[in-house]
Protein backbone atom coordinates (compact mmCIF):
# COMPACT_ATOMS: atom_id res chain seq x y z
CA UNK A 1 0.00 0.00 0.00
CA UNK A 2 1.49 3.27 -1.00
CA UNK A 3 1.30 5.90 1.24
CA UNK A 4 0.34 9.61 1.23
CA UNK A 5 2.75 12.53 1.76
CA UNK A 6 0.62 13.39 4.72
CA UNK A 7 0.80 10.22 6.33
CA UNK A 8 4.22 10.10 6.11
CA UNK A 9 4.69 13.04 7.36
CA UNK A 10 1.81 12.15 10.16
CA UNK A 11 3.98 8.74 10.79
CA UNK A 12 7.19 11.26 11.28
CA UNK A 13 5.64 13.78 13.68
CA UNK A 14 4.12 10.46 15.74
CA UNK A 15 7.82 8.62 15.76
CA UNK A 16 9.47 11.83 16.60
CA UNK A 17 7.31 12.93 19.55
CA UNK A 18 7.59 9.20 21.28
CA UNK A 19 11.14 9.86 20.95
CA UNK A 20 10.84 13.29 22.73
CA UNK A 21 8.61 12.00 25.63
CA UNK A 22 11.53 8.80 25.55
CA UNK A 23 14.54 11.17 25.92
CA UNK A 24 12.42 12.95 28.53
CA UNK A 25 11.58 10.15 31.01
CA UNK A 26 15.16 9.02 30.18
CA UNK A 27 16.50 12.04 31.66
CA UNK A 28 14.14 12.05 34.28
CA UNK A 29 15.34 9.16 35.40
CA UNK A 30 18.66 9.88 35.55
CA UNK A 31 17.82 13.06 37.49
CA UNK A 32 16.49 10.74 39.98
CA UNK A 33 18.89 8.46 40.24
CA UNK A 34 21.19 11.24 41.09
CA UNK A 35 19.14 12.44 43.93
CA UNK A 36 19.15 8.93 45.04
CA UNK A 37 14.78 8.87 45.53
CA UNK A 38 13.17 6.22 43.87
CA UNK A 39 9.29 6.69 42.79
CA UNK A 40 6.66 3.61 42.62
CA UNK A 41 3.00 3.48 42.20
CA UNK A 42 -0.30 1.40 43.90
CA UNK A 43 -1.02 -1.42 41.96
CA UNK A 44 -4.61 -0.45 42.50
CA UNK A 45 -3.86 3.07 40.97
CA UNK A 46 -1.93 1.19 37.86
CA UNK A 47 -5.56 -0.59 37.60
CA UNK A 48 -3.85 -4.13 38.30
CA UNK A 49 -4.03 -5.53 41.42
CA UNK A 50 -1.87 -8.79 39.90
CA UNK A 51 1.34 -9.29 38.45
CA UNK A 52 0.63 -7.79 35.49
CA UNK A 53 1.23 -4.35 37.14
CA UNK A 54 4.93 -4.90 36.47
CA UNK A 55 5.47 -4.75 32.98
CA UNK A 56 3.08 -2.09 32.74
CA UNK A 57 5.06 -0.12 35.47
CA UNK A 58 7.97 -0.40 33.47
CA UNK A 59 6.07 0.87 30.45
CA UNK A 60 5.59 3.92 32.51
CA UNK A 61 9.08 3.90 33.95
CA UNK A 62 8.19 3.55 37.52
CA UNK A 63 11.03 1.94 39.53
CA UNK A 64 8.47 -0.16 42.01
CA UNK A 65 5.62 -1.01 42.48
CA UNK A 66 3.23 -1.04 45.75
CA UNK A 67 1.17 -4.57 46.00
CA UNK A 68 -2.07 -5.08 47.56
CA UNK A 69 -1.60 -8.29 49.94
CA UNK A 70 -5.31 -9.51 48.39
CA UNK A 71 -8.84 -9.22 49.09
CA UNK A 72 -11.00 -11.94 51.38
CA UNK A 73 -12.37 -12.88 47.84
CA UNK A 74 -8.95 -14.51 46.69
CA UNK A 75 -8.59 -15.25 50.39
CA UNK A 76 -5.75 -12.61 50.40
CA UNK A 77 -3.66 -14.41 47.92
CA UNK A 78 -0.30 -13.20 48.55
CA UNK A 79 0.20 -14.93 51.42
CA UNK A 80 0.18 -18.21 49.53
CA UNK A 81 3.74 -19.24 48.28
CA UNK A 82 2.61 -19.94 44.35
CA UNK A 83 1.58 -16.47 44.35
CA UNK A 84 4.49 -14.76 45.66
CA UNK A 85 6.93 -16.82 43.35
CA UNK A 86 4.71 -15.14 40.52
CA UNK A 87 4.82 -11.76 41.82
CA UNK A 88 8.60 -11.95 42.48
CA UNK A 89 8.79 -13.49 38.78
CA UNK A 90 7.40 -10.44 37.39
CA UNK A 91 9.40 -8.11 39.35
CA UNK A 92 12.83 -10.38 38.22
CA UNK A 93 11.38 -9.92 34.49
CA UNK A 94 11.04 -6.49 34.48
CA UNK A 95 13.23 -5.06 36.86
CA UNK A 96 10.10 -3.18 38.50
CA UNK A 97 10.50 -3.74 42.30
CA UNK A 98 8.31 -4.73 44.91
CA UNK A 99 8.53 -1.18 46.84
CA UNK A 100 5.92 -2.48 49.25
CA UNK A 101 2.58 -4.34 50.87
CA UNK A 102 -0.55 -2.94 51.53
CA UNK A 103 -3.77 -3.95 53.51
CA UNK A 104 -6.38 -1.77 52.13
CA UNK A 105 -9.27 -4.18 53.31
CA UNK A 106 -8.19 -3.57 56.40
CA UNK A 107 -10.93 -0.27 55.73
CA UNK A 108 -13.78 -2.63 55.57
CA UNK A 109 -12.43 -4.70 57.81
CA UNK A 110 -10.84 -2.68 60.89
CA UNK A 111 -8.05 -3.81 62.83
CA UNK A 112 -9.36 -2.21 66.37
CA UNK A 113 -12.44 -4.92 66.42
CA UNK A 114 -11.78 -7.64 63.82
CA UNK A 115 -9.56 -10.38 65.52
CA UNK A 116 -9.43 -12.01 62.10
CA UNK A 117 -7.41 -8.30 60.56
CA UNK A 118 -4.53 -8.80 63.18
CA UNK A 119 -4.41 -12.41 62.06
CA UNK A 120 -3.88 -11.12 58.39
CA UNK A 121 -1.33 -8.60 59.39
CA UNK A 122 0.62 -11.60 61.02
CA UNK A 123 0.52 -12.95 57.81
CA UNK A 124 1.44 -10.38 55.70
CA UNK A 125 4.73 -9.62 57.93
CA UNK A 126 5.33 -13.56 56.64
CA UNK A 127 4.81 -12.91 53.17
CA UNK A 128 6.91 -9.25 53.37
CA UNK A 129 9.29 -11.42 54.61
CA UNK A 130 9.50 -13.93 51.74
CA UNK A 131 9.07 -11.50 49.62
CA UNK A 132 11.96 -9.37 50.38
CA UNK A 133 9.50 -6.19 51.49
CA UNK A 134 10.52 -4.26 54.50
CA UNK A 135 7.21 -2.21 54.14
CA UNK A 136 3.62 -3.50 55.11
CA UNK A 137 1.04 -0.16 54.83
CA UNK A 138 -1.74 -0.43 57.03
CA UNK A 139 -5.12 1.33 56.27
CA UNK A 140 -7.16 3.14 58.87
CA UNK A 141 -10.14 4.77 56.66
CA UNK A 142 -13.73 3.83 56.09
CA UNK A 143 -15.19 1.61 58.45
CA UNK A 144 -11.63 1.09 59.91
CA UNK A 145 -11.36 5.23 59.97
CA UNK A 146 -8.65 5.51 63.55
CA UNK A 147 -9.79 8.47 65.33
CA UNK A 148 -7.38 10.04 67.77
CA UNK A 149 -10.47 11.23 70.35
CA UNK A 150 -11.93 7.38 70.48
CA UNK A 151 -9.97 6.21 73.60
CA UNK A 152 -11.27 2.79 73.14
CA UNK A 153 -10.05 2.51 69.22
CA UNK A 154 -6.37 3.99 70.30
CA UNK A 155 -6.34 1.53 73.06
CA UNK A 156 -7.40 -1.97 70.72
CA UNK A 157 -5.13 -0.87 67.86
CA UNK A 158 -2.26 0.19 70.36
CA UNK A 159 -2.31 -3.47 72.50
CA UNK A 160 -2.76 -5.07 68.61
CA UNK A 161 0.60 -3.88 67.66
CA UNK A 162 2.60 -4.26 70.95
CA UNK A 163 2.02 -7.61 70.54
CA UNK A 164 2.89 -7.51 66.30
CA UNK A 165 5.90 -5.46 66.88
CA UNK A 166 8.08 -8.14 68.02
CA UNK A 167 7.08 -10.57 64.94
CA UNK A 168 7.55 -7.64 62.85
CA UNK A 169 11.09 -6.70 64.36
CA UNK A 170 12.15 -10.30 63.83
CA UNK A 171 11.54 -10.15 60.40
CA UNK A 172 12.65 -7.20 59.30
CA UNK A 173 9.54 -5.44 58.63
CA UNK A 174 8.08 -2.25 59.21
CA UNK A 175 4.23 -2.14 59.91
CA UNK A 176 3.31 1.62 58.38
CA UNK A 177 0.03 3.43 60.04
CA UNK A 178 -2.17 5.59 57.62
CA UNK A 179 -4.72 7.42 59.04
CA UNK A 180 -6.61 10.89 58.67
CA UNK A 181 -4.41 11.52 62.28
CA UNK A 182 -2.52 14.12 63.60
CA UNK A 183 0.77 13.31 63.81
CA UNK A 184 0.60 14.08 67.81
CA UNK A 185 -2.11 11.35 66.93
CA UNK A 186 0.14 8.78 65.72
CA UNK A 187 2.86 9.50 67.74
CA UNK A 188 0.24 8.46 71.22
CA UNK A 189 0.48 5.18 69.19
CA UNK A 190 4.00 5.02 68.52
CA UNK A 191 5.23 6.31 71.51
CA UNK A 192 3.51 3.31 73.50
CA UNK A 193 4.41 0.71 71.27
CA UNK A 194 7.75 1.31 71.60
CA UNK A 195 9.24 -0.49 68.05
CA UNK A 196 10.88 1.15 65.35
CA UNK A 197 8.79 -1.41 63.72
CA UNK A 198 5.43 0.44 63.84
CA UNK A 199 5.70 3.91 62.12
CA UNK A 200 3.93 6.33 60.18
CA UNK A 201 2.90 6.26 56.45
CA UNK A 202 2.50 9.68 55.59
CA UNK A 203 0.11 10.94 52.78
CA UNK A 204 0.44 14.74 52.65
CA UNK A 205 -2.85 15.63 49.97
CA UNK A 206 -4.60 13.45 52.97
CA UNK A 207 -3.23 15.38 55.81
CA UNK A 208 -2.44 18.97 54.30
CA UNK A 209 -5.54 19.15 51.73
CA UNK A 210 -8.35 16.87 53.20
CA UNK A 211 -7.82 17.46 56.98
CA UNK A 212 -5.26 20.99 56.59
CA UNK A 213 -2.61 19.65 58.97
CA UNK A 214 0.71 21.43 58.27
CA UNK A 215 2.54 18.89 56.40
CA UNK A 216 5.60 21.01 57.12
CA UNK A 217 5.42 20.89 61.32
CA UNK A 218 3.75 17.04 61.11
CA UNK A 219 7.23 15.95 59.22
CA UNK A 220 9.25 17.43 61.63
CA UNK A 221 7.81 16.28 64.58
CA UNK A 222 7.75 12.97 63.34
CA UNK A 223 11.06 13.11 62.10
CA UNK A 224 13.05 10.73 59.94
CA UNK A 225 12.64 7.62 61.86
CA UNK A 226 8.62 7.60 62.22
CA UNK A 227 8.24 7.55 58.66
CA UNK A 228 8.76 5.11 56.71
CA UNK A 229 6.79 5.63 53.35
CA UNK A 230 4.87 8.23 51.61
CA UNK A 231 1.59 8.73 49.16
CA UNK A 232 2.26 11.31 46.77
CA UNK A 233 -1.65 12.36 45.19
CA UNK A 234 -3.55 15.36 44.22
CA UNK A 235 -7.32 14.27 43.91
CA UNK A 236 -8.09 14.67 40.93
CA UNK A 237 -5.23 16.90 39.48
CA UNK A 238 -2.12 15.99 38.33
CA UNK A 239 0.85 16.65 40.74
CA UNK A 240 1.39 19.97 40.94
CA UNK A 241 -2.04 21.09 39.24
CA UNK A 242 -3.93 22.40 42.49
CA UNK A 243 -1.04 23.67 44.35
CA UNK A 244 -2.39 21.74 47.54
CA UNK A 245 0.00 20.33 48.54
CA UNK A 246 2.76 22.67 47.65
CA UNK A 247 5.41 19.68 46.45
CA UNK A 248 8.48 21.64 45.98
CA UNK A 249 8.34 22.53 50.09
CA UNK A 250 7.23 18.90 50.51
CA UNK A 251 10.10 17.76 48.78
CA UNK A 252 12.00 20.42 50.65
CA UNK A 253 11.30 19.49 53.83
CA UNK A 254 11.54 15.93 53.42
CA UNK A 255 15.50 16.38 52.02
CA UNK A 256 15.90 18.18 55.54
CA UNK A 257 14.54 15.64 57.43
CA UNK A 258 16.73 12.89 55.55
CA UNK A 259 13.86 11.13 53.73
CA UNK A 260 15.34 8.50 51.20
CA UNK A 261 12.95 5.99 50.80
CA UNK A 262 10.27 5.14 48.34
CA UNK A 263 8.04 8.01 46.70
CA UNK A 264 5.03 5.87 45.81
CA UNK A 265 2.38 7.21 43.58
CA UNK A 266 -1.27 7.43 44.68
CA UNK A 267 -2.51 9.37 41.50
CA UNK A 268 -5.51 9.45 39.70
CA UNK A 269 -5.74 9.87 35.57
CA UNK A 270 -7.09 13.40 34.63
CA UNK A 271 -7.10 12.97 31.37
CA UNK A 272 -8.32 9.35 30.67
CA UNK A 273 -4.62 8.55 30.15
CA UNK A 274 -3.08 6.64 32.76
CA UNK A 275 0.09 5.97 31.48
CA UNK A 276 0.31 9.77 30.19
CA UNK A 277 -0.95 11.16 33.17
CA UNK A 278 1.42 8.86 35.61
CA UNK A 279 4.50 9.86 33.10
CA UNK A 280 3.76 13.32 33.76
CA UNK A 281 3.25 13.22 37.24
CA UNK A 282 6.91 10.99 37.27
CA UNK A 283 8.75 13.87 35.59
CA UNK A 284 7.13 16.00 37.85
CA UNK A 285 8.42 14.25 41.05
CA UNK A 286 12.26 13.52 39.49
CA UNK A 287 12.67 16.87 38.61
CA UNK A 288 11.97 18.14 42.04
CA UNK A 289 13.81 15.41 43.58
CA UNK A 290 16.87 16.48 41.27
CA UNK A 291 16.88 20.15 41.89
Amino acid sequence: MIQTRREVLAGASAVTAGLAIGTRIREAVAEARASGIKVSMCDWSLGKTTPEAFPLAKEIGLQGVQVSLGSPENKLWLRQPRIQEEYLEASRKSGVAISSLAMGLLNEIPLMSEPRAAIWVADAIEAAKALKVQVILLAFFGNGELKEDSATDMRRVTEVLQELAPRAEKAGVILGIESYMSAEGHLKILDQVRSDAVQVYYDFFNSHATKGYDFVKELKLLGRKRICEVHYKEGRHLLGGSGKPDWPTVVKVLKEIGYDRWVTLETSSPSGNMVADTRRNLEYVRKLWAE
